[in-house]
């Protein structure tokens, strides 16, 4: 028998440091909630490594220090890659950034892979915006 899973928190980085403060905001969302949380960043496939290497070990630190679970995986599909690990841990709320304050193509690609599952956006000054099924955008604390 399969049990469901506890629902969860997905958060989506790059290799980017500054990807600890989608961290910090899906900490704040999963502790409010009682979900757990998780932390997944998509790669193209690359043979090498080591130009984010640094990167993804700080951020997978951040993530440890606050009792999240870091995947890294590699696809040409970062949206299908991101919606199949969303169904397999029970994510209901995904938090990922938004390039120059502007909804990306990942986001509105994702949402049509999981068009229930609630999105937030975490602009590069910490903002957080719900981003809805309408693609409306509104701020919250």
């Amino acid at each position: 028998m399969n049990a469901v899973k506890k629902p969860s928190v997905l958060v989506c980085v790059t290799g980017q440091y500054d990807c600890d403060r989608l961290i910090e905001a899906g900490f704040e969302h999963a502790a409010e909630f009682g979900m757990d949380l998780h932390v997944f960043c998509v790669h193209t496939p690359t043979n090498d490594l080591t130009y984010f290497s640094d990167e993804v070990e700080y951020l997978y630190r951040t993530a440890k220090s606050l009792g999240a679970d870091m995947t890294v995986a590699f696809s040409d599909n970062a949206p299908k890659c991101t919606a199949d690990f969303a169904h397999k841990i029970n994510a209901k709320h995904l938090v990922t950034g938004i390039p120059d304050d502007r909804p990306n193509g990942f986001v509105l690609t994702l949402h049509e892979h999981l068009p229930r599952l609630e999105i937030t956006t975490v602009t590069k000054d910490g903002e957080k915006l719900l981003y809805s099924i309408d693609g409306s955008r509104r701020a919250f604390a």
